[in-house]
């Protein structure tokens, strides 16, 4: 079971907080040195010709403006703060279930890969195996029914051989009884072993292959997780 959190991540949050502590930093200055001015002005006006009440009244305005933005600002970075943990501690959840998700490359692991196939229609299907480097290693054919049907592999090439544990993609050319393309959509399904927070999303990991988050249709959790 592992979590990622390389480098990548560490610059982006840290990037993201460095830029949201620059502004703020620049409001802060920006407002301290509108509210000294101001003072000074107000200290220093001459007594015959005293600082128009409507330009004294578009100053306070300004600096209402200003005190408001950094309000804003700062709760916008909590609430930043608090949704990033929260999305990180739900991806953490995710370890140990398994899951369905948009996709088409799956693990073979104990001379086995599974995949969900939805088709449009029924009709008959070329089914295309490829390894990680893109490679066939098997091209079968097979029947399909109208909606969503499990497509199981048991791991063996088209001589025959086995093929090596690893990630495997699937391709799906389907025609039905005239001859006319049917549409279909392929999900992959596996356990979690990890999260990767490298990027602005949390990716989770099943060996090597990276789902992210959003892509997740259904979760199952295993006994005793």
């Amino acid at each position: 079971m592992t979590i990622t959190n390389g480098p990548g991540a560490v610059t982006n949050n840290s990037g993201s907080a460095a830029g949201s502590a620059a502004n703020s930093s620049s409001i802060a200055g920006n407002f301290d040195q509108f509210l000294t001015l101001l003072t000074t002005q107000l200290k220093n006006q001459s007594p015959l010709d005293p600082l128009d009440t409507n330009q004294f009244t578009e100053q306070l305005v300004q600096f209402a403006g200003v005190e408001q933005q950094l309000k804003t600002n700062e709760t916008l970075s909590t609430l930043l703060s608090i949704n990033m943990a929260t999305t990180a501690t739900n991806a953490v959840a995710y370890i140990g279930s398994t899951i369905t998700a948009d996709g088409a490359s799956s693990q073979l692991k104990n001379g086995k890969a599974e995949w969900s196939v939805n088709a449009a229609k029924g009709g008959t299907a070329t089914i295309t195996i490829k390894d990680a480097k893109g490679s066939v290693v098997r091209t079968m054919t097979q029947n399909l029914v109208a909606g969503d049907q499990k497509f199981v592999w048991d791991g063996k090439t088209s001589i025959g051989g086995d093929a090596a544990p690893g990630e495997y993609q699937l391709t799906v050319d389907a025609v039905d009884v005239n001859g006319q393309p049917v549409t279909t959509k392929t999900q992959i399904k596996g356990m979690v072993d990890g999260v990767d927070f490298n990027g602005l999303i949390p990716v989770l990991k099943i060996g090597d292959i990276s789902v992210p988050i959003d892509k997740v249709k259904s979760v199952v959790r295993s006994e005793g997780t």
